[in-house]
């Protein structure tokens, strides 16, 4: 009797571990579901925002492409215009913005950029930008002959002050149906007297064509260029203002480094005598045939702005044959324009920007152009 108490007593002992094994390697298996479940929770809640991938946005205002002025632009994304993406290797700001739609201050052009919020006078100044980004898209449409059609501007100075206009533009331009664009930038006139219609921009070219190289009618291109820049492919700028003088470098892996330097302060167009041939070509038949002050950029306050400012409108090429387009904007249809390759799209990899001491609060241009047109 004593054996069979015992065995019974044993299979009870047995059957009490079985269960309690059991019952824990449950609360194993909910475990670890739970741990898991609460993981990929958070992973997919988690944003990494633009400031995240380049802290500075502490420096600039973004304005948008519908023509809103979001201010600075810390722990913030937009999935229409700004937002960041991973390519398999590193994560990049995008700066996205269609042919048509609202527009920021004067402009025809839409555009999602950052504009800086202290500005600062060329003749003192000692302050720089840098950046490091691809063109991923440009308008799918366009009249050839524009020369402002299929590009985008990714840098810029802008003035603050006077005429407002812009001693540099930094642009990327590809036709339709070639593998390579181009890289250019633009000196703009800070134009003399009160009439600013006559104003022009000066083209050089970095890698590829200039502006000035356009197609023959609405729908024929020039050819390709044989030292391009494709979409998708990274290129790097460096604009450094020191004492009146503007500073470029330009890189890019496979390509040759180009170094260009301005004079901000002293005008090399400040009578008929000293306009170029490209400014005749391009600029005069259509009335813009005027001269700078002779202290060009001299007094006034400017400063960087950086993203995708598209060149690409729907204006009729009649108004203006170098700036109005004559694209594909559906209205202002911004889902629509976005679906058939009508937008400008620019990815930022880096971007760094140094302020100098002498650069002052750059509150009055926004007062100015915060209004949508």
């Amino acid at each position: 009797m004593n054996k069979k108490i015992i065995t019974s007593g044993a299979m009870l002992v047995v059957l009490c571990l079985f269960i309690v094994l059991g019952s824990c390697k449950n609360k194993s298996k909910e475990s670890n579901t739970s741990t898991t479940l609460g993981t990929s929770k958070k992973e997919v809640a988690k944003s990494v925002y633009p400031s995240d991938v380049i802290p500075f946005f502490d420096e600039w205002k973004l304005i948008l492409g519908d023509g809103s002025n979001v201010g600075h632009a810390n722990n913030f994304e937009n999935k229409n215009f700004f937002y960041t993406v991973n390519d398999g290797i590193s994560d990049w700001v995008v700066f996205k913005t269609p042919n048509g739609g609202n527009t920021h201050g004067t402009s025809n052009n839409t555009r999602t950029e950052l504009a800086q919020v202290k500005k600062w006078y060329p003749k003192t100044a000692n302050d720089k930008l840098t950046a490091t980004l691809k063109v991923m898209n440009v308008s799918a449409t366009g009249d050839a002959r524009v020369a402002a059609s299929h590009a985008v501007v990714v840098g810029q100075i802008h003035s603050a002050d006077g005429h407002e206009n812009e001693p540099l533009k930094i642009f990327y331009k590809k036709f339709p149906g070639h593998s390579k664009g181009s890289v250019f930038w633009h000196y703009e006139i800070n134009t003399a007297g009160d009439d600013n219609s006559k104003r022009w921009d000066y083209s050089t070219a970095v890698w590829g064509n200039d502006f000035s190289v356009v197609g023959t009618d609405a729908n024929t291109y020039p050819e390709e260029p044989k030292d391009g820049i494709s979409l998708g492919e990274e290129f790097s700028y460096e604009i450094e203002v020191v004492d009146g003088i503007m500073n470029l470098t330009f890189t890019s892996k496979g390509h040759e480094t180009k170094t260009f330097t301005k004079n901000l302060i002293e005008s090399d167009y400040s009578t008929a005598a000293d306009i170029p041939a490209q400014t005749q070509k391009l600029f005069v038949p259509i009335g813009q045939n005027g001269v700078e002050r002779k202290n060009a950029y001299s007094g006034e306050g400017c400063f960087f702005k950086l993203g995708a400012y598209n060149q690409t409108n729907g204006k009729s090429p009649e108004v203006n044959r170098n700036w109005c387009s004559g694209a594909e904007t559906h209205g202002g249809d911004i889902k629509k324009q976005y679906s058939d390759g009508n937008y400008a799209e620019v990815w930022f990899k880096t971007a760094s920007i140094s302020v100098s001491d002498a650069s002052v609060s750059n509150e009055g241009y926004f007062t100015k152009n915060d209004k949508i047109k």
